[in-house]
């Protein structure tokens, strides 16, 4: 299968304290039909269980860089930390410290390096955020997040993208397996990447119809959409 060509580069977006990695991205941008052209903006956060993948990884790049060229928008896809190493809500924080920084370029700071593509391409009356399985749930959980807080400049979040997306429960909904949950490696898994979770499998951030989860009326977005597979074991709870 022969993919476009498009532009592509890493860039790191936060520098923060020794002892953490520095926060990245890779961008894609599509094709131009003029040089001061303005794109929409989606944040792409990957799959992976929270503890494999990469933005970088080959996989990633293809797939992100075929989803720019035929959405044309202009993906910033992020470089979370992954569990074991770097536990849950490790990349929750991360996801939304880069969904900051790209919103961070309508400001006029002097101290802020900005990143020229976003600078001369992005339209931020269109920002989207996206991710695919354990990215999906970080997509949900991002909007939820962006209804309660600010982010930078006001700029508010056109539409949310869940592929796929990571969420479980204590108790089996639609054709999830009826047997011991325990014994569940979707429910491994979050206990896995997220050991101290409050609720434990029955978190808010991996089950939204948990009690006391926030009212999906409050999803900071205006827009949503949810893609399954038919096959996939994540199908009945997405």
């Amino acid at each position: 299968m022969f993919l476009p060509r498009r532009k592509t580069h890493h860039r790191r977006l936060l520098q923060r304290h020794h002892h953490l990695p520095t926060l990245s991205a890779r961008l894609h941008l599509p094709k131009l039909t003029h040089p001061t052209q303005k794109l929409p903006i989606l944040v792409y956060y990957h799959g992976g269980g929270f503890c494999i993948e990469s933005a970088f990884s080959f996989f990633d790049h293809r797939y992100i860089n075929l989803l720019s060229a035929e959405s044309g928008a202009l993906v910033v896809s992020v470089e979370y930390r992954l569990a074991p190493e770097y536990p849950l809500p490790a990349a929750y924080e991360d996801s939304w410290d880069a969904l900051k920084w790209v919103c961070s370029h309508v400001l006029d700071q002097t101290h802020f390096e900005k990143d020229q593509w976003i600078t001369n391409h992005a339209d931020f009356n269109r920002v989207f955020i996206g991710g695919d399985s354990a990215g999906g749930n970080i997509a949900h959980n991002v909007a939820l997040r962006a209804g309660t807080e600010s982010l930078p400049g006001n700029v508010k979040i056109l539409g949310a993208i869940l592929s796929h997306p990571y969420f479980c429960g204590s108790i089996p909904v639609g054709n999830e397996p009826k047997e011991d949950i325990e014994q569940n490696l979707v429910y491994r898994l979050w206990l896995f990447v997220y050991p101290s979770a409050p609720g434990g499998i029955d978190s808010p951030l991996i089950n939204p119809l948990a009690d006391g989860a926030p009212s999906l009326s409050g999803l900071g977005c205006s827009k949503i959409i949810v893609c399954l597979a038919e096959k996939d074991v994540l199908t009945a709870r997405g």
